[in-house]
């Protein structure tokens, strides 16, 4: 009887021992995904992970397109940073451009109205005037970087159609050249001194006058303003 009991309490001791085991081994376990799950997510495991806010992408479309926009920038602030010219014949800025019709060098009738829908440089110069030819390399500069269909440069003199004719081979303009023989209406009839422009928008309205040499970067600038 005494050996059965003993017998019994070796066996309890060994189960007891067998439970005691098995419980720290699953407790270990548990601490090790516990901690594992702590450095995955940064956060216990009893804490919520809030998903980072997705962050929001541009179209990868508008945004190419974006890198070649350029900027728009008010007209005052253009004005102001003038460093060669300044604004003229103000009264007429915001009103509609009265038409006129002049022949070009080669003898064809240009009407402004015809130019409706594109923006529009009515520049006034002459051939014996040195700041009328420094804005000619702008001009031409112009004239290469914006499409005809968006924008018409129309140099208007009053001098002989063979002496204009000449200056215009000899400087390769690449713009027209209109002949004026007197009898615009005003505001072209008011430009008394040259180089003198009027930047005329596409819906025929005059944006502003300017006097002096108008370099290529302003000119942009004038006609994207807004």
């Amino acid at each position: 009887m005494a050996m059965t009991s003993k017998s019994s309490i070796y066996w309890i001791t060994a189960l007891f021992l067998a439970f005691v085991l098995v419980l720290a081994v699953l407790q270990g376990c548990s601490k090790d995904e516990a901690e594992q799950s702590e450095e995955t997510t940064g956060a216990p495991n009893d804490v919520a992970v809030v998903p980072a806010a997705r962050e929001v992408t541009q179209d990868p479309v508008e945004a190419a397109t974006s890198l070649f926009r350029e900027p728009k920038v008010s007209l005052q602030s253009v004005v102001d940073g003038a460093k060669t010219w300044y604004p003229a014949y103000e009264k007429w800025h915001g009103k509609s451009a009265p038409d006129f019709t002049l022949t070009d060098i080669e003898g064809n009738p240009h009407k402004l109205s015809d130019y409706r829908g594109r923006s529009v440089v009515v520049v006034f110069f002459a051939t014996w005037c040195g700041p009328c030819k420094l804005e000619v390399p702008h001009l031409k500069e112009l004239r290469e970087a914006l499409a005809e269909d968006r924008l018409a440069i129309l140099a208007v003199s009053n001098e002989s159609p063979a002496l204009v004719k000449s200056f215009a081979q000899k400087q390769g303009l690449n713009y027209t050249i209109l002949l004026s023989s007197g009898g615009l209406p005003a505001p072209y009839s008011e430009v008394r001194s040259i180089p003198s422009s009027l930047f005329i928008d596409s819906e025929g309205v005059i944006k502003l006058g300017t006097l002096g040499i108008v370099p290529t970067s302003d000119a942009k600038a004038i006609l994207q303003a807004g």
